[in-house]
Formats: structure tokens, C-alpha cells, sequence
């Protein structure tokens, strides 16, 4: 550490402290990072899971949606993203076929002619068209806005070109607001996935959560592509980090901040380093890039309530691509998102089974192939010997399921996910699994439990907890960026559980950097 005074202190070395330390030193602030691990990143990070095994896979974050190109020109970060060119597909056995439905983007003739083999009409493909290209024509006009000053919901309706679109999906529960355009069980369920990604929520609900969930998952960067980052998540860290020092700030890891003290005239933050020698640095203003609820410890508040986590994570590296019933290239089917078990009323049954404290059987989930579209995650040998990755992100696995007993809990429903995938799988997947050092298979499941403890994420909520609404609550929140805490002007939030937080954005950061440097 180089000083016991800084402008800012960032407490949390996360994707979205990382920015808000980068902006902040960028605009001539002191600023100093403290992180908890022995690296920064949090959960935006690479790894080698599997000894003896030289693959770097993105352990937990995995795709990139919403991170601007304007915070990437603003930051000069080197990351480099892909564009998958398969945007999903969903095999199934209907009728008495193994079957599927491919979805390219953009979605042109082979997607039509898929809907019609799936569905038997034209215009299955014409309303899913039409729906999309609504949503496309919302986030052009909205993503911009995650970057501004909160508005009302009015002021950001009378920006957009299709008004009712957004009006709908605020007051329609999420089933409805889908089901109006989609009929298919299986197209609508390929659409309402986006509502439950980490979320745990009642698509018939009217309280909007999956609503909230949906809209993130489709505004990102003003087009909602899902990109590839080459080198894998852990470059993108990399990159806000290289930003941050290049502009001054000091990083420091193995920081175990404990507590954070605010008074009128700044604060002071305690820590204990790597050798638990206890150190303490003052502030004029502190960022925090933690969840709120840990936030509220840190500062001797009472505890906002627990959020809910609502994953199953798997990692796998396999020796081949295991081929499919349906006898689509599996180079096609595991480029995009691949969809299981997710046809909406499959996903209906999986939130209530879930909701009576029971794993869902069948397990919705959907699984992704990143070494396809970037093999330089994979060592030499492991890409001379044609190995693949796979990550599989099961839904309606809600932290309560967990909290009895984990370690049985998870390997059951590790137990399910092999099993429905190897329901839509010519071969068995486990045929497929590379093996590790000892000679275990590598296969790496964590539950929303395993996220809690190995990032600090209340409940293992990936996004600090529920997601809002991408506008001012109410006329007393307009103007302000979401940030804001009850110290004005001394603490702001620039994590995930802040408004227009959540996934692997930086707007969190951005928002909070700004916010700190308006207020200057």
C-alpha cells in the first residue's frame, strides 16, 4: 500500500470495481483496491479446474451480453469478443422423433426451415421473427440509457420507437407477455429461459421478476448478442484491471476488508492482509463492488435479506463432442445455448417442484461449448488432441434446496443434469469426459451454496440479488445513477445489486464512477 489517505477506496477487485477504480483514476483521483482473494476478477475469472488437465475455462460468469463498447473505448480495454453465429438449439423427441429446432443469428432460411420441420407452419417462424425484432428495436433505443442518469419509466417510454412493447413486458406476467406471439411449447420455453437465468421466479407472476431477468438478458449493448471472450472470462478481468493501474490505482489482493466506518468527514476501512496483520486506510469516498447485503456487515448495519441463488453450474472437459439423437452436427447444436429440458410447461413443472423443496426432475438447464468458437482456452495438447469444454447452467435450483445438505443435494442434481443430457445424446456422455490427473472424469459442479462461499455472493445470487427495473423507482430516485446509498456522497454501490447492475457489465462501476465524480 502507498499511502494511509486516498480519494476513493473500492472495496471488492470484481469486474464493476475494477471499472469504477479505472474511471476513477482516469479522471486524477487516489484510488485504492482491496480484494479479498488472491486475485481480482470475483466471479468474472479463468482457471485451470482440472489438474493435468491445460484448459482455462471461465469457471463461473461465462458469456458476455451487456458490457458497452462505449465503457470498452472509454477504458481502452484490449478484450477481444465473438459473435456466435448459432444463436440456440433445442433437440427434443416429438411424435415419435428425435428432433430439434435451430435457431441461427440472424435467423434466416435455415431457422424457417427448421420451425416448419419442428411445427408444421410458417408462422411459427414469422411471429418469433416479428417478436425478436421488437425486442431488438427495444434494446437499441434502451442500452443506451443504462449509461445516463436515471430516468422515469415515462421519460424512457417517450424514447423509444415501440413504447407498447416495453409497456407490455412492465405489466404482463412474463408467460403472458411471451405467449401472446409464441404458441409452441418448446419455442415459448426457448424464449421465457432468458427470465430464469439466475433468477428464481414465477413466469406467471405479476411481480415482474422473470419480466426484470428477461429484459437484461436481451437489451445487452443495444443488440442482446450473447459474445464469446477470446482467452475466456478471465481476460476480460485482465483487461479492466491492466486499465485500472495504467490509469494509477493500487490493487491490492488478499485484502479482507472487515469494516468500513463513515462520518461526515469520510471514511475509514479496516482490512487484514495475507500474513492477518490488520490495516486501515482513510477515505473520502468508498465504492463498494460487494453485494449490498455484505455491504450492510461491513458497516455494522442491520443485514438486507438473504438474496436467493438459483444455479447449478458445471464445467466439463471433454475428449470429443459427444454426437446427438436428433443427428445435427454437434458442432452446430453446442455452439450456441443448447436447451434441455426447457419446453414451458417444463419449466412450470421445475418452479413448482422447486417451489415444494424438491430438485426438479426432469432439470431445466442449458449447456454452451466455448472452446468452439475459442480454442485458445485450450493448451497445446489438449487442442492437438481435439478436446472441447462444456458449461452447463441448470435452472430452478434455488438455494434453499441446498441448505440441509449440500454436498448430497449437488451431486444429485449433477445426477439429473447428465441424465437429461444424456436423454437427448446418441452416445453417453460420460464416455466423453476427459480425465484428470488422478483419472476422475472432469466434470466440476457448484451450487448456489459453493458460489456463496467461494465469492461472497449472499445466497449465491449471481447478481447480488433481485434485479430492478432499469429506471428511476420513483421521482426521488430521477436524476441520480442507482448508486446511492443513505451516506450521500460517501458510499456509493457498484456491484451487481445495484439499479441497472447485474451479469458482467461494468455498469455498476461506470454508474458509481460517475455518480462519485458528479458529485466532486
Amino acid at each position: 500500500m502507498g499511502a494511509s489517505q486516498y480519494d476513493v477506496v473500492v472495496v471488492g477487485g470484481g469486474h464493476n470495481g475494477l471499472v469504477a477504480a479505472a474511471y476513477l483514476a482516469k479522471a486524477g483521483k487516489s484510488v485504492l483496491v482491496l480484494e479479498r482473494l488472491g486475485y481480482v476478477g470475483g466471479a468474472a475469472v479463468s482457471e485451470a479446474v482440472f489438474p493435468g488437465v491445460d484448459v482455462r475455462l471461465s469457471k463461473y460468469s461465462y458469456l458476455v451480453s451487456l458490457l458497452p463498447d462505449q465503457l470498452v473505448s472509454d477504458l481502452g480495454l484490449t478484450v477481444a469478443l465473438v459473435d456466435r453465429t448459432v444463436s440456440s438449439y433445442t433437440p427434443m423427441h416429438r411424435s415419435g422423433r428425435d428432433v430439434g429446432l435451430l435457431v441461427d443469428r440472424p435467423a434466416g432460411e435455415r431457422t424457417r426451415q427448421s420451425f416448419l420441420d419442428l411445427t408444421g407452419s410458417g408462422a411459427d417462424f414469422d411471429a418469433w421473427y416479428e417478436f425478436y425484432a421488437r425486442m431488438e428495436t427495444l434494446a437499441q433505443d434502451l442500452a443506451p440509457t443504462l449509461l445516463e442518469p436515471l430516468a422515469t419509466a415515462k421519460q424512457i417510454e417517450s424514447r423509444l420507437r415501440d413504447p407498447e412493447v416495453l409497456a407490455d413486458l412492465r405489466e404482463l406476467p412474463l408467460a403472458d407477455f411471451v405467449g401472446r406471439s409464441l404458441t409452441d411449447d418448446h419455442v415459448r420455453g426457448v424464449a421465457l429461459t432468458d427470465g430464469l437465468i439466475g433468477t428464481f421466479a414465477d413466469l406467471h407472476a405479476a411481480d415482474g421478476l422473470a419480466n426484470r431477468c428477461f429484459l437484461y438478458h436481451l437489451i445487452g449493448n443495444g443488440s442482446g448478442q450473447w459474445r464469446v471472450p477470446i482467452g475466456g472470462m478471465g481476460a476480460v478481468s485482465a483487461s479492466m484491471a491492466e486499465a485500472a493501474r495504467r490509469f494509477g490505482a493500487e490493487l491490492t489482493v488478499g485484502a479482507t476488508v472487515t469494516s468500513v466506518a463513515v462520518d461526515a468527514t469520510g471514511a475509514v476501512v479496516t482490512w487484514t492482509d495475507e500474513s492477518g496483520a490488520v490495516q486501515t486506510v482513510s477515505a473520502d469516498s468508498v465504492v463498494s463492488g460487494v453485494a449490498p447485503r455484505v455491504l450492510d456487515g461491513l458497516r455494522g448495519c442491520t443485514p438486507s435479506a438473504r438474496p436467493v441463488g438459483a444455479q447449478l453450474k458445471i464445467n466439463m472437459v471433454l475428449t470429443r463432442l459427444p454426437q446427438l439423437r436428433s443427428g445435427l452436427d454437434p458442432a452446430v447444436a453446442f455452439g450456441g445455448t443448447l436447451h434441455v429440458d426447457q419446453a414451458a410447461t417444463q419449466l412450470d413443472s421445475a418452479y413448482a417442484a422447486a417451489s415444494a423443496g424438491h430438485l426438479p426432475d426432469p432439470l431445466p438447464f442449458e449447456v454452451y461449448c466455448h472452446s468452439l468458437a475459442d480454442p485458445s482456452i485450450l493448451g497445446p495438447s489438449e487442442h492437438a488432441a481435439g478436446y472441447q469444454t462444456l458449461t452447463l447452467f441448470g435452472l430452478h435450483t434455488p438455494t434453499a434446496l441446498f441448505d440441509h445438505d449440500n454436498d448430497a443435494v449437488r451431486t444429485e442434481a449433477t445426477r439429473l443434469a447428465v441424465e437429461g443430457l444424456n436423454g437427448i445424446l446418441a452416445e453417453p456422455l460420460e464416455d466423453c469426459l476427459a480425465l484428470d490427473a488422478a483419472g476422475a472424469p472432469c466434470l466440476q459442479a457448484a451450487s448456489p451454496l459453493d458460489v456463496e462461499a467461494a465469492l461472497a455472493m449472499p445466497g449465491g445470487n449471481i447478481f447480488h440479488g433481485d434485479l430492478s427495473w432499469p429506471w428511476a423507482a420513483d421521482e426521488s430516485q430521477t436524476g441520480s445513477w442507482g448508486v446511492e446509498t443513505d451516506v450521500p456522497r460517501l458510499v456509493y454501490a457498484a456491484s451487481g445489486g445495484a439499479v441497472r447492475g447485474g451479469a458482467v457489465s461494468g455498469i455498476g462501476g461506470h454508474n458509481a464512477a460517475h455518480a462519485l465524480l458528479a458529485h466532486d
